[in-house]
């Protein structure tokens, strides 16, 4: 691996979170809570790291895949690791890993905490906690491409490795210009949100924090009660409405914009998504109404709210939806496996992955049928080759396996089995809650230390979608032959 060029890239990496901070660190002398100093020292230290890291000289200059996927898993831990200094330099949270596992939280856009009093802290670090989800919505790595030109001669591979979804694409032939669109549109649309919450009564230093959090779909608030905390219907809709077009693959905005508006709707994956949200809001809908846990009125609220925010792995709630009927919760554990579109902020396995997955199951029915007809996998009337289709199945498969190992290990603080399962499904897809005793109301705080670096490892896999985190830790990689 190229070492120094992956140090250098961390190092531009902590330089521009270092700068991440500066308006935390504003906000904290605007309301004087004493976690200014926190914030002073934190930047001093971030930046100086970064400087020191970029400064390292680089003599090859050659940049592979396997490079460009360690610099993703190192920088998204270094960030992390320095991201977590605020907490407990404030003494917000005393516990670096209780620290480490908020910070990993909020950058991977997972929204799980193990804060009991959210309300209690410092603004300046509640402003924090909710930015670490708008950095981490489009990738730190992928905002350093649009603003430090060349910093890798194989950029694309940074791009590659952070970027969700089974395959990657430039939306124009300068990937600098890609990113920026992108950006852009991300920016735009956070800034719409912060306005119409504004305009709905919500205050703005709320608006702020809300808005961060639907645009990385990460769901930090900082209200206890979360959304819910504000009894504001208009605000929830505002939110619902966002946090699933955040769940819509951003290049398809870039098609809107650019006039293909047939484009837009005929996207399968995107028909997929919203099809799963309209079915999934009448379904419970019809569930809560009929249990006469409300008014068909409020059903319709809290439900189409409920569904937008989890299947986006947003996590916001407005109710306990731990105490709704059993097919409900199935319903919303179904929408924490689905995860939104390939290309969104959203995390999950992906709709265009369970697409792939139905299709290349019913392929396989058809081949028994009929063996000697050729089949193929189409989506968006485009076929998909056989290296997509082998590259979903592989993400399956280390989902699955990766899941069933964090349930055995979470398993051994002695939590029921719909705490654990859910904890880990909650992490492992960046959702946020779950059930049970990490539900709407519950937190993460009563598991062990080992349990919160099992999760935190989940949603640092779950976010990068495994193989840039595997790459980091294989023994094959940082053989002298591949340094």
């Amino acid at each position: 691996m190229n070492i120094r060029m992956i140090l250098r890239i961390v190092g531009i990496v902590l330089l521009i979170e270092g700068t991440g901070m500066v308006p935390s660190f504003i906000v904290s002398l605007i309301y004087a809570q004493g976690d200014a100093i926190a914030f002073l020292i934190s930047i001093l230290i971030t930046a100086a790291s970064g400087f020191l890291l970029y400064r390292i000289p680089v003599r090859n200059g050659k940049f592979y895949a396997r490079d460009g996927f360690a610099a993703v898993s190192l920088g998204w831990t270094a960030i992390s690791l320095f991201g977590s200094m605020p907490f407990v330099i404030s003494g917000a949270i005393p516990s670096f890993i209780d620290a480490f596992f908020e910070t990993v939280s909020g950058f991977t856009t997972t929204g799980s905490s193990i804060l009991k009093d959210i309300e209690s802290l410092p603004k300046g670090i509640l402003f924090w906690r909710s930015f670490t989800n708008f950095m981490g919505g489009m990738g730190v790595l992928v905002f350093t491409l649009a603003v430090i030109p060349s910093i890798a001669p194989g950029s694309i591979h940074i791009m590659n490795a952070e970027s969700t979804g089974p395959s990657k694409e430039k939306l124009v032939p300068k990937l600098k210009e890609t990113v920026r669109i992108l950006y852009t549109i991300y920016v735009v649309m956070a800034t719409c949100q912060i306005i119409l919450l504004l305009i709905a009564g919500i205050p703005l230093y709320d608006s702020l924090v809300h808005a961060f959090a639907s645009a990385g779909t990460g769901g930090f608030s900082n209200r206890n009660l979360s959304v819910g905390a504000y009894g504001n219907v208009y605000a929830e809709v505002i939110i619902t409405v966002f946090t699933i077009l955040f769940g819509v693959n951003f290049g398809l905005y870039y098609r809107l914009i650019n006039g293909d508006i047939r484009g837009f709707f005929k996207d399968e994956e995107f028909r997929f998504y919203i099809g799963t949200i309209l079915v999934s809001i009448t379904l419970i809908t019809i569930d809560l109404y009929t249990h006469r846990f409300f008014t068909l009125g409020q059903s319709l609220r809290h439900s189409s709210f409920q569904v937008g925010t989890i299947i986006t792995t947003t996590g916001f709630s407005t109710t306990d939806f731990n105490l709704w009927p059993t097919f409900s919760k199935i319903i919303l554990v179904m929408l924490m496996l689905f995860g939104a579109c390939a290309g969104s902020t959203g995390g999950g396995i992906k709709c265009i992955r369970i697409l792939l997955l139905l299709k290349t199951a019913r392929r396989e029915i058809a081949r028994i049928i009929h063996p000697r007809a050729v089949h193929t996998v189409k989506v968006s009337n485009r076929v998909i080759d056989e290296n997509t289709v082998n590259k979903t199945l592989s993400y399956f498969f280390i989902y699955m396996s990766l899941f069933f190992i964090s349930v055995l290990l979470i398993s051994l603080d002695g939590k029921d089995l719909v705490t654990s399962a859910t904890a880990v499904l909650a992490t492992l897809s960046n959702i946020g809650p779950g059930f049970e005793a990490v539900g709407p109301t519950g937190n993460f705080s009563d598991f062990s230390a080992f349990s919160k670096l099992v999760f935190s490892f989940d949603m640092l896999a779950g976010r990068l979608e495994f193989y840039p985190i595997f790459v980091l830790i294989s023994p094959e990689a940082w053989k002298r032959g591949n340094i």
